[in-house]
Parts: C-alpha cells; sequence; structure tokens
C-alpha cells in the first residue's frame, strides 16, 4: 500500500525506543448489549506512560471498548463481556475485584464536564479521596487537592476560590476538574472519552497541552473523532471499525503508511 498524504500535520514521534511496560490489556475482548455484539474479539495492549488513541466512525465501538477496560460497561443495560481484561496481569472481571475499586486504579473522564453540581472546587477534587481515608489528616488533604489541581493545569486559576461552586468555572476549567478529581487518588491508567468534544477552540488546547505532561505519570486512552487531534497528542493509534479492530500501530505509521485500505480510507476522508 502506498504512503497516505497527510491533510494535516504529525508532529515528531515521541514514542521511546526502548519497549515499555504494558500496564492494560485485552484478550478476545468482545462487548455484547444483551444478544448484541458491540465489539468483537478485540486484542490490544496498552503501554506505560503513552497517548493511546482510538479512532473510528459514530457506532463503531470505540467507546464502548473504553468502559469495558474499567468495567463500567456492565453498568449500561444488557452490558457484558466475554474475554478478559488485564490490569498489571490481572483480570479485572475477576470475581474478587472489586468494581469501586477498579475504577479508581483505571479513572475515566466524560464527553461532557461532569463536576458534582453541589460541590465546592475543592470538594470535589476531594471527593473520592474522602471515601477511601474518612477523618483523614486535612493536611494531607490539602495538599493532595493542591498537587491534583496543580497536575491539571488549574491551580492558579483557582486557587483563590476553592470554596466556591465548581459550576462557576468556565467549560474548559470544568473538564480540568474533571481530571484532578480523576487523577487525585493516582490511578495507573486514565480514560478520556471525547474529553474537548464539547469545548471550544481554547479549552481544546489546554486539555492536548496537558495530556503530554500527564503521560508522565499516568497512562492514557483516549477516544476521539478528531483526527488532527489523535496525530497531534497521541503516541499509538488504534482503528476501529463495524465493532471490529482493524489496525494498530504508532501514530505515525498509521497517518503515513497503513496497511489496511479501511484505514486509509478514513484517514484520508473517503469515509466516517
Amino acid at each position: 500500500m502506498t504512503a497516505v498524504a497527510p491533510a494535516f500535520r504529525i508532529p515528531p514521534a515521541t514514542t521511546p525506543a526502548t519497549p515499555s511496560r504494558t500496564v492494560l490489556e485485552t484478550e478476545r475482548l468482545t462487548a455484547m448489549y444483551g444478544k448484541v455484539t458491540a465489539l468483537a474479539n478485540v486484542s490490544l495492549r496498552f503501554d506505560a506512560n503513552r497517548v493511546h488513541a482510538l479512532i473510528g466512525p459514530s457506532g463503531c465501538g470505540k467507546s464502548t471498548f473504553l468502559r469495558t477496560l474499567n468495567r463500567m460497561h456492565e453498568l449500561a443495560e444488557g452490558g457484558w463481556i466475554t474475554g478478559r481484561v488485564l490490569l498489571d496481569g490481572e483480570d479485572v472481571y475477576a470475581p474478587r475485584v472489586n468494581p469501586m475499586q477498579l475504577r479508581k486504579r483505571v479513572g475515566m473522564v466524560f464527553q461532557k464536564p461532569t463536576p458534582f453540581p453541589t460541590m465546592s472546587i475543592y470538594d470535589n477534587v476531594a471527593a473520592g479521596l474522602r471515601v477511601d481515608r474518612g477523618r483523614a489528616a486535612r493536611v494531607g488533604l490539602d495538599e493532595t487537592v493542591e498537587r491534583a489541581l496543580r497536575s491539571a493545569a488549574l491551580w492558579d486559576e483557582v486557587k483563590d476560590r476553592l470554596r466556591t461552586s465548581a459550576l462557576g468555572l468556565s467549560g474548559g476549567q470544568q473538564q480540568r476538574l474533571c481530571i484532578a478529581r480523576t487523577i487525585a487518588p493516582r490511578p495507573e491508567v486514565i480514560l478520556l472519552d471525547e474529553p474537548t468534544a464539547s469545548l471550544d477552540p481554547l479549552g481544546t488546547q489546554r486539555i492536548e497541552e496537558l495530556l503530554f505532561r500527564l503521560k508522565e505519570a499516568f497512562t492514557i486512552v483516549i477516544v476521539t473523532h478528531n483526527l488532527q487531534q489523535a496525530a497531534r497528542v497521541s503516541d499509538t493509534t488504534t482503528f476501529f471499525y463495524l465493532g471490529q479492530m482493524v489496525e494498530t500501530g504508532p501514530t505515525r505509521q498509521i497517518y503515513t503508511a497503513p496497511t489496511e485500505a479501511r484505514t486509509e480510507a478514513y484517514i484520508t476522508g473517503r469515509f466516517g
């Protein structure tokens, strides 16, 4: 197959040449809604400290796949899976695994910002921490909240109004607050489902810039319909189509020399 001429600039590859540790992987994963197959037979690995983009047209299964990784899929009506999802080599669907604890290790940020409406900025970030710590020392909690807000590039904007409503923030700030809330318990993996879809260009830019910093501490999996965004922020890209994983590989290779004709057609805008 001939190389694809990209319609936009692809940043230089940032993936290290040396192999990285696999944090999360799926083995022959199939996701169902009742008797309907949404996603079939996906085996995929996610290495540490990388940004992994999942792309494909609407309805292709990428968001369903994302939700299987922290057992959110089973909360949907009729949602169940076959196959395995492994976090650090352990099956997250094993009977002994507590889904609530799993979701602190594999945190998720949704398409629309979802701050807790009755809570302050501070309490939004501290919510998950208080569940674990009970009557934790206030000093330790303050430090953790500040660290999370700094990591989400939000501290300087909110440090003087931590006790005000989170709903007073802009859309982009609310999304960064949700990221701060997700990373406060120090998960291993962050799942992002179209995190900039409802944001303006400036808010989108801030989130994309943040991903480059966050991957130093976390493994990130992002679903996006925006091909330019996937090219800008990711180290690896996986293309889904009609419930199947078509192709996966380093982002530069997927965008410039895909091995599958369907990938090339999607990347070059012939469908989708």
